[in-house]
This record gives C-alpha cells, structure tokens and sequence, in this order.
C-alpha cells in the first residue's frame, strides 16, 4: 500500500457516509467511520468503530488515526471539534465554521448583511407580538424538526419552554425553496453547482430539479454568487448547502448545512464531479473537480418509509418499467415518513423526469400499486 494516501476519518456513519464511499474508494483514500452503532447504513460496508461522537477522550482516539476529520452531520459538540483541533489534527470544516452550521442564531449574526427574513431571538412569550411567524430551535433541527409555523402566543407557549429561547423569522409568502452547493478548499479554490429546486412536504424534501426550473437567470446568478460569498465568509471547508427562498427576483438565506446534503444528491449521476468526491477534494487541499452538469435536467425522488418493508422486490417492476433510473439504497430500517433511499435520473425533458421519478418514489414507498 502506498503510505502517500491519506486517511479521512468520518464522524457519522448514516447514508452520506455510505455515498462517500465509493468516491473514496476510487481515489484510494482509506475511509474510517466513527458511527454510533454497528448496523448503520455505510457501517455495513466501511471500516468503522462504534463509540460515541459527545466522548472527547473516544473521538481523540479514533482521530489520531486519521490524517484529517469531518462530518456527516451537525450533532457533534463544538467543544469536542475544539478539543480536536487542540490535539494539532486537521478538522475540516473547522470549529469557526462550524458553528455556523450548528447555531441558527450565530448564523443570521454573521450574514446579517445579506439577504434574509427579518429575525429576533425570543426568550419570552411577550416577546413575539405580530404574526404569523417562523419559530426555530437555535440547534438541533432539521428535516422539519425544530422548526415551527406559529399563529398566535398560546401556541408559541409550550414550544418555548422547551427551549430557553428561539430564533423568531419573518413568514416569508415565497414562490419555491432552492438550494445551491458550495464547496470551497483551504487554499480558497471555490465552485458551485447548477442550483437546484426542492420541494418540501411536511418539511422533508421529497424531490429535487436541477437546474433550478422556476427562477430566472438573475436569481440563479445571485444564488451561485451570494453561495461563494457566504462560504468564504465563514471559512468553509468541503462541501456546503446554502439554502434560499424565492419570491419573485428577491432571494433570501434560510439555512446552512455545512456538509454534503440532500439537495446535492442528484451530482452522483448528475454533475461531473458528486458533492461527495468534491468533499473529499476540498478537506484534502486536492484541485476541485468539474461540478457541471452531464444532461440538460437532473431530477431527484427522496424514498420514504411506507407500507413497504422489501424494497427489493419492486426493481423489477421499476426497472423494467423505465430502465434509465438510478437507485441508491441507504438500507436503514424502513420507518414511516423516513429517507431510505433516492431515484434519480437524467434527460432532456423535465416534464417525463418528474413524472418518471414521482412514479418511482411511489412505488417504491407503496403509496401506488402499478
């Protein structure tokens, strides 16, 4: 074995872990995981030790054997990232952007400047006098979780004593979500890829079209530009999501995730270089790849738990049905309403993509029979 190949040390071992396994592999980066147990989904086909990511003196451990650390997810103790850090190891994105990533509230701080809905942290009921408003847990949200549409004071309530305060949004009316990945390397070598349209149900991303089919030029071109802008601002190192509401030619900021990220999944047939092979590149100081895109329209179908447990069985009628899909299965226990894998598939007519994927999601999930 060549010894000049790093080792990239993974805390998480969920489906993104999984989806960077194969870059990894491809460019000959041994790919160790810390995961929380056994039976995670890229703990069933990558090197791993199991411990827990709140432990300093566990994640010291397994860190010394890595040549550089990052994440799969924001859960980890910005005091156990630090005391990482404090042991000389590279820790990618580093703690000072991290936090941004973790912390709502010091996220809206730093970009104030740019493009947002007006915002306030609320620690009393009193606080908050006109709505309708957007309440968030500082951290800890995601998915849908932790974030909440509040009417009136007696529903803001209960939701604030579970949390000693919460960052207060404006309700933005706004004409669709879209997303843009940005990745960005040491030495400040950045890229982005083509923006990309979600749509959220019940706060949970269902599907992606990419490019982005419903914003014109202008926002597509801000969206790219203020991506760059944030992540150099922040530090970013690796791949990031900076995701924007829609209104008109106006865009404003609403989350960042400082990782790869849903939003970014159709690149693994979609774009030249995937979100996970550029993750790679960048926390390795490695020259950026391509991130432009193989077809005219990439679209993405989220697969979520339903009436189905064999999520085998149905490729053959999928498959044959239309052969050009891709799947990806993240082998989690199947759940109601959870993400256990995606469908994608490239074209030139985005109208047959949506059909196509929606058909597949359904399918898969059991909502449709045929």
């Amino acid at each position: 074995m060549n010894d000049r190949f790093p080792t990239v040390g993974l805390i998480g071992a969920g489906q993104l872990a999984r989806m960077s396994v194969a870059p990894a592999t491809a460019l000959g980066i041994t790919l160790k995981l810390f995961a929380g147990a056994k039976n995670e989904s890229a703990a069933l086909i990558c090197d791993h030790v199991v411990g827990d990511y709140r432990n300093l003196a566990e994640v010291l451990a397994f860190a010394r054997e890595c040549d550089v650390i990052t994440f799969e997810h924001e859960l980890i103790p910005l005091s156990v990232i630090k005391g990482i850090e404090a042991q000389g190891i590279r820790v990618f994105p580093p703690s000072s952007a991290f936090i941004y990533s973790q912390d709502k509230a010091a996220m809206r701080e730093k970009l104030s400047d740019l493009p947002s809905p007006q915002w306030f942290i609320a620690r009393e009921v009193s606080d908050v006098v006109n709505f309708p408003v957007i309440a968030k847990a500082i951290s800890g949200g995601y998915d849908g979780r932790g974030v909440w549409k509040i009417t009136d004071q007696e529903m803001l309530a209960p939701i604030l004593s579970q949390n000693s305060q919460l960052l207060i949004e404006e309700l933005v009316e706004f004409d669709c979500e879209i997303a843009v990945m940005v990745a960005r390397s040491p030495h400040g070598q950045a890229s982005t890829w083509a923006p990309t349209q979600t749509v959220q149900s019940d706060g949970i991303c269902t599907m992606t079209m990419t490019p982005a089919p419903d914003i014109s030029h202008h926002v597509a071109e801000l969206a790219a530009q203020l991506a760059l802008t944030i992540a150099e601002r922040v530090g970013l190192v690796g791949v990031m999501a900076v995701e924007f509401f829609v209104k008109g030619e106006n865009i404003y900021i609403n989350e960042l995730a400082m990782r790869p990220h849903n939003s970014g999944h159709w690149g693994i047939e979609g774009a030249i270089t995937s979100q996970f092979e550029q993750h790679l590149r960048a926390i390795l100081d490695l020259p950026l790849g391509n991130p432009a895109m193989t077809a005219n329209y990439a679209v993405m179908g989220n697969i979520l738990g339903g009436a189905k447990g064999d999520m085998y069985r149905p490729y053959l009628h999928l498959m044959a049905r239309n052969p050009e899909l891709k799947f990806h299965q993240y082998m989690k226990e199947v759940r109601p309403g959870r993400k256990i894998g995606h469908v994608s598939a490239l074209g030139d007519d985005l109208l047959h993509l949506r059909e196509l994927i929606s058909h597949a999601r359904d399918y898969m999930s059991g909502e449709i029979d045929e």
